[in-house]
């Protein structure tokens, strides 16, 4: 599998035993599923082990995903459950503060739907600007990074005038949201109502 591998397709090759494409399959979602265990105070060993439960789940339920879209909301939920029957499980076996208990359950955290939506608008944005060619990229890239690069510097790394910048970017920007993995992004965002997280691709070097 290539590293443009879609979701759909990392999927479907995991599912009929093509280990690079699971491999492909933890590199993207691992930071989701820590995120989620993280916010229940686990130790790095239960975390770590949260973690090895939620992939062997997945091992199992890889052909009921029929979504590609689905597949970070299952791993929110599944990473969740798998979290809480840890922390049941130390409760049945050692004294636990009873307000240490509510701190840790109490949701301090994003929602889940926050979770969710952060997660495919940074697999999106991977997967668009891998669409795009070089210079486009070069420059989004740039546009992104914090602290922001001065326009002057930008000029100089990409031998752009100053002035053709903020209009190549304005072109870039269309592009990029013109390719499958943003439109893809941008029709589920609107399900979810969250405003600015649905289109601020226009911020980018603002």
């Amino acid at each position: 599998m290539t590293e443009k591998a879609t979701v759909a397709e990392l999927l479907a090759a995991a599912a009929a035993g093509d280990q690079a494409a699971w491999e492909g399959l933890m590199e993207r979602y691992l930071p989701l599923v820590y995120s989620v265990a993280r916010r229940y105070q686990l130790s790095d060993h239960d975390a770590a082990d949260v973690s090895q439960t939620l992939w062997l789940r997945l091992v199992e339920h890889l052909s009921d995903i029929r979504e590609p879209c689905a597949l970070p909301g299952w791993i929110i939920t599944t990473t969740k459950h798998e979290a809480l029957r840890v922390l049941t499980a130390h409760r049945r076996t050692s004294p636990v503060d009873p307000v240490v208990a509510f701190e840790t359950e109490k949701s301090d955290g994003p929602e889940p739907d926050a979770e969710l939506l952060r997660a495919e608008r940074h697999q999106a944005l991977r997967e668009g600007l891998a669409d795009l060619g070089t210079r486009d990229r070069e420059l989004l890239l740039i546009l992104l990074a914090d602290p922001p690069v001065p326009y002057a510097e930008i000029s100089r790394r990409l031998q752009i005038p100053v002035g053709s910048i903020g209009p190549t970017r304005a072109r870039c920007l269309n592009r990029l949201r013109a390719t499958p993995a943003i439109v893809n992004f941008l029709s589920v965002a609107g399900a979810y109502d969250k405003g600015g997280d649905r289109d601020d691709f226009a911020n980018v070097g603002r």
